[in-house]
């Protein structure tokens, strides 16, 4: 060994003092720069680690709205329809109702155009019957070529109309 430390020029106290010097170095770059690095390399890996995280759940919570929200427009098509049905059974009701109304009112006026036609049609018998009687009278007086007098004229003509109805 020591031929070999004499070929090559190796001086033990230079390798001793290399050796703690490389020691100091390797001890402050550990302790100064590798320490503060390592460590701001992982909360840099924890802040990546938290934004995956995050994007993640943001994910899920929008694909969470996503279904809440085809389930809540589903279920307001659902409401949409049903009110449409009943808005649609309540003018059929409606419609029914005014027709019947309208059929009742029809039927009101039909029947007072019956009274009214009635009522007309007597007061037209009477006018011709007593234009019957009044003829009749006249024929009379014609006939018997006298002048009744008023109460005989009045009696001629009850009689004769009495025997009409």
């Amino acid at each position: 060994m020591d031929e070999l430390i004499k070929t090559f020029h190796i001086d033990i106290k230079l390798l001793v003092a290399q050796m703690i010097n490389f020691g100091i170095v390797v001890f402050v770059l550990y302790r100064f720069a590798y320490k503060p690095l390592l460590k701001h390399m992982n909360d840099r890996s924890s802040v990546i680690q938290k934004g995956l995280d995050d994007a993640k759940k943001a994910q899920d919570q929008l694909e969470s709205a996503g279904k809440t929200r085809e389930e809540k427009i589903q279920q307001a098509k659902l409401e949409a329809r049903e009110i449409f049905e009943q808005a649609q059974q309540q003018a059929e009701k409606n419609k029914d109702a005014v027709v019947t109304e309208a059929r009742k009112e029809a039927e009101k006026v039909v029947a007072e155009a019956k009274t009214q036609i009635l009522s007309e049609k007597e007061k037209m018998l009477l006018e011709a019957k007593n234009e019957i009687g009044g003829l009749v009278a006249l024929a009379t007086e014609k006939i018997v070529k006298k002048k009744m007098d008023q109460q005989i004229d009045n009696d001629l003509i009850e009689e004769v109309v009495r025997d009409i109805k």
